[in-house]
């Protein structure tokens, strides 16, 4: 571990207020508005348990995506059946669990590696529309009232995926644009590298806003990227995040012409390692975003005022941890701690400012698949294997609750309205006081 700047630790918090609710925050996305995972709302329940599980309505399919909410709306993906070739799905349920619409996507469902399907990237919404992308690259946009307003195939635009899991890169919303990263490519060469491409779209009509080839000399398994990107932005500067290829990458929002890289973490050489795909997606807060790699590799967290090739440039990073990463669940910075889901089961806790770990526990015996939130002092973490714990955010371990829902899950949780859901294989969850 070292120290090497002090990080800026004032965050600005939105919050808005509707009439219907109290306090409350829409969960527009994959990781919340600002993919940080974190809830602004205090009224969220202290405790998961089977007395304050509101309902549970089963799913036609299982699915990795995780749902997203927007006032008295909550949108999932799901396949109808888990076998190759199933048709694929986005519903619409009201807060209170009923059903309003279902629409059939165009493809058919794809499985892939360890139960994963081709409902695995995220939808999102701005309360108007909603676009979801399955992992056939097949972008769709509707109304909130289930209305197909245009459609684009990814693949037909920019070329066939080849990726050996699935595209599951999810694409993000940011004030009116989609923005893509697909990072893929022939894994059987050692010496072809890595030809990235990242997109915006008008969230409107599905026109290119821009398109970028991300170049990096990664090779083998490292030109296939499964991490989704983000917005890193503070009132100096906003910028588009990519990962995987061994390197992240910032990029302009404007043109998404490349602004700075970071490496280093996968060295060429005697011990370079060819299979070091990137999954778990980076984490930015207001002065410092957290890039986790992959195979218990390291964590690196960056400053932001970032410029060029930054892969040796020490005064560009806060700290470093050299071993431990998450292998597919993101960092979660909450209250000037790093929270990170380790692949056996272990929640490792570190201080933001110079990455020093204050506790290790091991919550479970099976993988972190989703992404912890927070929400009110609180951290909510899902098993591979369906157990929901809450633990107190803080620098000493202490968990206030634990349940087994019997069902296996992949997806992150959502938080709105005072309500956590949670999408397993087989049904949608809904907890609330």
């Amino acid at each position: 571990m070292r120290t090497i700047l002090p990080i800026i630790a004032t965050i600005a918090f939105n919050f808005i207020v509707f009439t219907a609710f109290a306090t409350a925050d829409n969960w527009s996305q994959w990781r919340g508005p600002k993919w940080d995972s974190i809830s602004h709302e205090t009224d969220v329940p202290d405790s998961i348990t089977a007395e304050n599980q509101r309902w549970r309505i089963p799913l036609p399919g299982p699915g990795g995506a995780s749902p997203i909410v927007w006032e008295n709306q909550v949108f999932v993906t799901t396949t109808e059946g888990d076998n190759d070739g199933a048709s694929m799905f986005l519903m619409c349920f009201g807060i209170d669990g009923e059903l309003q619409w279902k629409k059939q996507l165009d493809g058919k469902n794809q499985n892939s590696r360890d139960s994963a399907n081709s409902a695995s990237p995220s939808p999102s919404t701005d309360g108007k529309h909603v676009w979801v992308m399955m992992s056939n690259g097949i972008l769709h946009c509707f109304t909130v009232a289930g209305e197909l307003v245009w459609k684009k195939d990814l693949q037909a635009e920019y070329g066939k995926f080849d990726i050996q899991f699935g595209m599951t890169s999810t694409p993000i919303l940011d004030q009116g644009i989609i923005y893509l990263a697909l990072i893929h490519g022939d894994m059987s060469s050692k010496t072809k590298t890595s030809v990235g491409h990242v997109i915006a779209l008008d969230a409107a009509t599905g026109d290119e806003k821009w398109y970028h080839k991300r170049l990096t000399d990664g090779v083998a398994e490292n030109t296939h990227s499964y991490a989704s990107p983000c917005i890193y932005r503070d009132e100096d500067r906003a910028f588009l995040i990519t990962h995987g290829a061994d390197f992240v990458i910032g990029h302009s929002l404007a043109d998404g012409s490349e602004l700075w890289r970071c490496g280093g973490f996968n060295p060429k050489g005697d011990s370079y390692n060819p299979y070091l795909r990137l999954v778990a997606s980076p984490t930015p807060v207001e002065g410092m975003i957290v890039v986790p790699t992959a195979k218990r590799g390291p964590v690196l967290s960056l400053a932001t005022s970032l410029s060029g090739d930054v892969t040796k440039n020490e005064n560009s990073m806060h700290w470093q941890m050299d071993r431990g990463t998450p292998d597919v669940a993101s960092p979660l910075i909450y209250d000037g701690l790093v929270y990170l889901g380790d692949e056996k089961g272990v929640l490792v806790c570190l201080d933001a400012k110079d990455g020093e770990i204050l506790y290790q526990e091991r919550l479970f015996a099976s993988n972190h698949r989703s992404t912890p939130v927070a929400a009110n002092g609180r951290i909510y973490i899902t098993s591979r294997d369906g157990f929901v714990y809450v633990v107190k955010a803080g620098r000493k371990f202490e968990l206030i609750s634990k349940l087994d829902l019997k069902e296996e899950t992949t997806s992150s949780p959502a938080i709105s309205n005072g309500v956590v859901y949670i999408r397993t294989f087989n049904a949608l969850y809904a907890f609330g006081e």
